[in-house]
């Protein structure tokens, strides 16, 4: 069944469009004007204030927008949204997403593969490559590639963070200063409409720093819910990294910054059907 019109019926005006395009295009709005009011939502889109409302709780829930009286703005850039809810949230995207990079990582390869939801998708779709270094700071990476023996997998010290199985801290940096590797894949919790890479956790940052660093090649895996979405501390900008895996286009201020330095983008397709 389709999931163009609402289970109350009240919206058969509604443009034909599903709902979770709705959504991105809602997120996308907010962002850009900083506040959007329900009666302005419901007039772009066509239908009842009330369903405006259920699509501003859903999202807020996901911590995607945040909900105020009579509106949504964007979401506070000073937390992030629970490792659970990441986990699931765009899952299908994020599949798509880890089978194109695992698609871009020849056998033989050495990798840093970072922290992240979307990382942890990656690690799966590496399940049928052959003689792979990884060196990771995410336990959850490690786990997951520790079904496939053709993988060595070498895991940083430091910190561990419980909610997520993230290791920071200054001995993850150092441990990480010590190889140079073929590809350097990380995550990233927003993308601002500058190019500007931001992220929540400074430890978390600096440890992406150093893989950067120590990269031959850098690939930038993320959902299209990052792009313009607020996060406090600076990684770096788009135009240093090499490649960009996601799902959806980027805005176009984005496209010219990765025009500008060179950077590579593949768009994966069919992640509507994924399940």
């Amino acid at each position: 069944m389709s999931d163009a019109h609402e289970p109350d019926g009240q919206d058969t005006g509604a443009r034909h469009v599903s709902v979770r395009q709705r959504h991105a295009e809602m997120i996308r709005m907010v962002r850009e004007t900083g506040f959007a009011t329900i009666q302005s939502l419901a007039e772009h889109f066509g239908i009842t204030p009330q369903s405006v409302r259920r699509d501003i709780n859903t999202l807020s829930a996901k911590g995607l927008l945040q909900r105020y009286h009579g509106g949504a703005g964007p979401c506070l850039s000073t937390e992030n949204m629970d490792y659970l809810d990441r986990k699931v949230l765009c899952l299908a995207e994020k599949k798509v997403i880890g089978r194109m990079v695992a698609e871009a990582i020849p056998n033989k390869s050495s990798l840093f593969i970072n922290i992240g939801t979307t990382t942890e998708e990656v690690a799966r779709a590496l399940g049928g490559h052959k003689n792979l270094r990884v060196i990771t700071n995410s336990l959850n990476v490690a786990t997951i590639l520790t079904g496939n023996p053709e993988v060595e997998i070498i895991v940083a010290g430091g910190l561990i963070r419980h909610h997520d199985g993230g290791i920071v801290g200054e001995a993850a940096i150092d441990f990480i200063r010590q190889f140079k590797v073929d590809v350097g894949i990380i995550g990233i919790s927003g993308i601002d409409m500058d190019g500007t890479l931001l992220d929540f956790d400074y430890r978390e940052v600096r440890a992406a720093r150093a893989i950067m660093e120590n990269s031959r090649q850098v690939f930038l895996v993320t959902d299209h819910t990052k792009f313009g979405r607020n996060a406090m501390v600076r990684l770096g900008n788009i135009d240093e990294i090499d490649a960009l895996f996601t799902d959806q286009a980027p805005p176009a201020s984005v496209l010219e910054q990765m025009r500008r330095g060179g950077v590579e983008l593949y768009v994966g397709e069919g992640s509507d059907q994924e399940n």
